[in-house]
């Protein structure tokens, strides 16, 4: 693992790099993680940059890349700037920061990036409530991808009607916006694929349970990210424990922690496992799921446990 300085925008950056990975950390705004590519794939940054000048929405410069938010969504809360420079702390495997609190929720949001393999990055989100009042919230961790590629959202094992499986195991939420019978929208016998190029508006989705991770499949590299249930707890969204949102011209997959009353000085983390996997096929048929992503995916989540 090696970390260094480098810039985003014309500020000051790290650079934070194994032999298979690099990724890019602002330090000058966020927390953010602007970059991520794999040393040995061709698709570049694997995650959306948007331009330097790009306009604010609703007083917010998305940028891309990974961010934290805090749920439910809400247009004044939810939007609230990242755009001073967070407290940085170095170490060992990587660097930790954490932004001022935001004067209008009393929520500070932190980010801690450790490279903790060749092929993965663990990342921790936290939530801390600094004002005078109980906050109900939930973490709620976005990463962006460009267009161009095709989503993956495993479903849970199939069970047997004939042999007793006769209770639900899991719901899909979606929003007022959502047409199911768009074909971006391709249902698997065991995954959800979104095929963003075909998203021609707004379109998102979010699982009550599902088997904890997801996929983006662009020029032959595979981002994958996991982030553990917590059985019985509650979630925000009708219980959503993933969300993906598209609009055709970028993708976000989204994990959210358990919806939790903060009292004043406490806090909340939220985990999850990145890595990249190069040169398997676009997994968009039941066969390329099954014998190559599915396959992979375990075989990584193995070297978690």
């Amino acid at each position: 693992m090696k970390l260094s300085k480098t810039e985003y925008r014309g500020g000051e950056a790290l650079r934070l790099e194994s032999r298979a990975l690099e990724l890019v950390i602002p330090t000058g705004l966020g927390p953010r993680i602007t970059s991520l590519r794999s040393r040995r794939g061709r698709a570049g940054n694997l995650f959306l940059a948007f331009p330097a000048d790009e306009p604010r929405y609703h007083g917010y410069y998305l940028r891309g890349g990974h961010r934290l938010w805090h749920a439910p969504e809400d247009i004044v809360r939810t939007y609230q700037p990242d755009d001073a420079p967070p407290a940085l702390k170095h170490l060992p495997r990587g660097a930790a920061l954490t932004q001022p609190t935001e004067p209008l929720t009393g929520l500070q949001k932190g980010v801690r990036v450790e490279l903790i393999g060749e092929r993965t990055v663990k990342v921790t989100h936290t939530l801390a409530n600094r004002g005078a009042w109980p906050v109900e919230c939930a973490a709620w961790a976005l990463t962006m991808f460009p267009a161009g590629g095709y989503g993956v959202v495993p479903l849970l094992p199939k069970g047997d009607h004939a042999r007793g499986d006769l209770l639900p195991t899991y719901a899909m939420v979606p929003w007022s916006f959502t047409d199911l019978s768009l074909p971006v929208w391709q249902l698997h016998r065991d995954f959800i694929g979104i095929e963003v190029a075909k998203a021609k508006s707004a379109q998102k989705l979010g699982m009550t349970q599902f088997p904890g991770w997801s996929a983006y499949w662009r020029r032959g590299t595979t981002f994958v990210k996991y982030a553990a249930g917590i059985a019985g707890a509650t979630y925000p969204d009708m219980g959503s424990r993933f969300e993906v949102f598209t609009n055709g011209s970028m993708l976000e997959l989204e994990t959210l922690g358990p919806l939790t009353t903060l009292a004043p000085g406490r806090s909340s983390t939220h985990v999850e496992y990145w890595t990249v996997l190069d040169g398997l096929p676009k997994p968009s048929s039941d066969g390329a799921f099954a014998k190559s992503l599915a396959p992979a995916v375990r075989a990584w989540l193995a070297q978690l446990k």
